[in-house]
């Protein structure tokens, strides 16, 4: 440890993304999209104006904002951007969850959520996943005094969604601190809790381009709620760096939220190709749990999860395992192609066999 750290950055254990190969592999192990932005992407980037980049961004990102919004049906006072979702986590760790209380949140989630608390000095409370793997919203409802609540719907990453039923029960019982459930997955087959943002001041939905808009390279994520927590989210945004988002990652983003036809048809194809995946692993003898995600959670009975990882990546396929006492025999596996996916199967055929 260097000298010149401070002690807060000593203590710090930070996320570890999923590996980016330098080798040509089928890459199913960070959760990115198989097929390419809208058209109308390509197009924004070929008539890009580079006299723009001398300029800065508008501060607001009122055009994107508009957007959101108008794709979103709320209004441009309910929306933030920002350089991908997690830094509109970022923001909102800090704007909402530095209290003399524990924030909520299922043992096995997102695992930036830990990260994020312990950067800003957050006291977590971790509530165990239910038998079936599903997050226990019942217990994140009853818990006691806290900072607030914070949970990913569909689940990372188990892939199990509530429903907007279940969602609204919990915000009828919590009520005295911010909701925040992460949507990165909820394309994918999953009810959004956007719907519920008008009724429900406290609730906080935070979305990513990244996962059913294929733009994972370009780093652009949004909130949606009530013009309390957006302005609070501000205040942080504008402490920070009052100039998040470029003004190409802007136009990008409009130009994907205008295709709807594509958006659709998109992330149509990676729920066909999921369940039929999910089929053909059950089929060799895995249980995979139920996902409403872009990825499958998935173990053998007979063969360990470090094992399976390891022989895929012999054969060229990388997933991603994680190597903690809940998950050691699980992996994660990332929806691709069809053609992707046929690789895998017929990699693990020779693994399991």
């Amino acid at each position: 440890m260097s000298q010149y750290w401070s002690p807060a950055v000593r203590e710090l254990t930070p996320y570890v993304p999923g590996e980016q190969p330098r080798e040509q592999v089928i890459k199913l192990n960070t959760n990115e999209n198989p097929y390419p932005p809208a058209p109308g992407v390509s197009k924004a980037l070929r008539n890009y104006a580079i006299d723009h980049l001398r300029l800065y961004p508008d501060p607001t990102s009122y055009a994107l904002r508009t957007a959101l919004a108008e794709s979103y049906g709320v209004s441009v006072a309910e929306t933030f951007v920002g350089n991908g979702s997690d830094e509109v986590l970022a923001f909102a760790f800090q704007a909402f969850f530095c209290h003399d209380a524990p924030l909520d949140v299922p043992s096995i989630t997102y695992s930036f959520y830990p990260v994020y608390a312990n950067l800003y000095g957050v006291t977590l409370r971790k509530h165990p996943l239910n038998a079936q793997w599903e997050v226990d919203i019942d217990a994140l409802a009853s818990a006691s005094e806290r900072s607030g609540v914070i949970f990913a719907n569909p689940n990372a990453p188990t892939g199990h969604a509530h429903s907007l039923e279940t969602i609204e029960a919990l915000l009828k019982r919590v009520t005295n601190r911010v909701v925040l459930i992460d949507e990165a997955y909820v394309d994918f087959g999953a009810e959004s809790a956007v719907a519920l943002v008008g009724r429900y001041p406290n609730l906080l939905v935070t979305g990513t381009f990244s996962k059913s808009r294929s733009l994972a390279g370009l780093r652009l994520g949004y909130a949606i709620g009530s013009p309390e927590l957006i302005d609070g989210l501000q205040r942080v945004k504008d402490s920070f760096n009052s100039y998040p988002v470029d003004s190409l990652a802007s136009l990008i983003g409009i130009e994907a939220l205008k295709d709807e036809e594509h958006f659709n048809a998109c992330r149509n194809n990676v729920i066909t190709t999921r369940e039929r995946t999910r089929q053909r692993l059950e089929q060799l003898g895995f249980e995979v749990l139920p996902s409403k995600a872009n990825f499958v959670l998935a173990q053998h009975p007979n063969v360990e999860g470090a094992q399976l990882f390891a022989g895929l990546r012999e054969r060229g396929v990388l997933v991603r395992h994680f190597n903690t006492d809940a998950l050691n025999n699980f992996l994660r596996i990332t929806i691709g192609t069809d053609d992707e996916m046929d690789s895998l199967i017929e990699a693990l055929e020779a693994i399991c066999r």
